[in-house]
């Protein structure tokens, strides 16, 4: 497994599609006059806006479903893994990756919003929808709505599985199995009520997950408060190569903290189109800013938040590919298969 996700990674991640990514934002930033600047204020407000429907969901459940796919491995794990494999420049790549990441998602959501459907009396959405209705592309819809529904159902899950049970059995000594059984119990309970009650149980469960786990940011950070400045500096001293611990590095730093940003956002995925689509609101643009905004909250807070945890700690390797590790504070420990399996899928 371990080597074909390596081997998938090196044709996928490759260093073209890094810079796509970052020219695409660019783009959509400069098309849309940086939308992700003038409307902050509606973002939140519309964030936050209440109501029901019948054939779809609310803004706030559609924003709870998306982040609920978000919080954990993208930002937590994915952070650890940049800071190890780019070093502490890679943090600053990701807040850039967020900024132009916001006007992605707000392009790639106000579109699914224009070519949702209403089927079986609930609106459906997503990127093969406005691929075929939009750009007139019906097989390259379908082999996107194939390749998504593999990811989803068989890949990206995993890892979030993975990491569940990794922690269980650290913790507690909680068997892989037993946990894995007990997940898969739950989410057939949720899963199998329709998108009503996924976004029902998200709307719940996803703003005490996130804010319980920024609580806790802000107290360890609290109590470290002296060393926020020399974690800042040490971010954009080390993103532009003026860090003499971490110089030559620039190039790491870009790659991982784009990577791991997409991944903890999924800006430019179009994984976090298909909640939007279900989503009922009176105009495209409001669903587009309030996923748009969904990316600040995940990347810009719940990301940086961890990787000053991490920093302010100083226990943290950075061993780039290729080379002996520059920092090793946390020393020679192996990690567990488990751990392993899900550092490799993340």
């Amino acid at each position: 497994m371990e080597n074909l996700v390596n081997w998938l990674n090196g044709y996928v991640w490759s260093p073209l599609l890094v810079y796509v990514f970052l020219g695409m934002g660019l783009l959509f930033s400069i098309s849309t006059r940086f939308v992700q600047i003038r409307f902050i204020k509606d973002m939140i407000k519309l964030s936050f806006e209440g109501g029901d429907s019948k054939a779809g969901v609310t803004s706030f459940q559609a924003l709870t479903m998306s982040l609920g796919s978000r919080v954990g491995t993208g930002n937590i794990a994915g952070v650890a893994t940049a800071i190890a494999l780019g070093g502490p420049g890679a943090v600053f790549w990701m807040w850039v990756t967020a900024f132009l990441g916001s006007a992605t998602s707000f392009i790639e959501i106000t579109l699914t919003q224009i070519y949702k459907r209403k089927i079986d009396g609930q609106y459906r959405g997503g990127t093969p929808y406005y691929i075929e209705k939009g750009l007139k592309l019906r097989k390259f819809a379908i082999f996107s709505a194939v390749l998504t529904l593999i990811v989803m159902s068989c890949l990206w899950p995993g890892v979030q599985a993975n990491t569940v049970a990794l922690t269980m059995n650290s913790a507690f000594e909680i068997p892989p199995m037993v946990t894995g059984v007990g997940i898969i119990l739950m989410l057939g309970f949720i899963i199998f009520g329709g998108v009503k009650r996924i976004a029902k149980t998200a709307e719940i469960m996803v703003p005490f997950m996130a804010l319980g786990y920024i609580i806790v940011c802000i107290i360890v950070l609290s109590l470290n408060y002296s060393q926020i400045p020399n974690v800042i500096s040490l971010i954009f001293t080390s993103a532009f190569n003026l860090n003499s611990t971490f110089g030559g590095l620039m190039g790491s730093a870009i790659a991982w903290g784009v990577q791991r940003g997409v991944y903890s956002s999924g800006a430019g995925l179009g994984s976090e189109t298909f909640e939007s689509g279900a989503a009922e609101v009176s105009h495209p643009a409001k669903q587009g800013l309030v996923q748009a905004f969904s990316v600040y909250i995940d990347t810009l807070l719940i990301c940086s938040a961890t990787a000053f945890m991490i920093l302010i700690t100083g226990m943290y390797n950075v061993a780039p590919e290729g080379m002996a590790p520059i920092v090793n504070k946390v020393g020679d420990a192996e990690p567990s298969v488990y751990t392993q399996l899900a550092v490799d899928s993340v």
